[in-house]
């Protein structure tokens, strides 16, 4: 059964770096978005492995909600 989990990507002068906010401690990074992205996959997928069924459901119970917000740079 297939979830969506949050993927975060953040570009700065030295490339892409990504992290799940759902799993702790889960980041990589990459020179490329496309490479970032490989790395996240392989992440989560490690990641996952190493938890129990119950972990697993726990974690997918969880809701991580991103928006934007207006503020004024002085």
């Amino acid at each position: 059964m297939n979830h969506n989990l949050q993927v975060i990507i953040e570009q700065d002068k030295d490339g892409y770096y990504a992290f799940v906010p759902e799993l702790k401690g889960c980041h990589t990074q990459g020179d490329s978005m496309e490479e970032v992205m490989k790395h996240i996959k392989e992440a989560i997928d490690l990641y996952l492995s190493t938890l129990r069924p119950a972990e697993i459901k726990r974690i997918l119970k969880k809701r991580i909600y991103t928006t934007s917000m207006p503020v004024n740079f002085g």
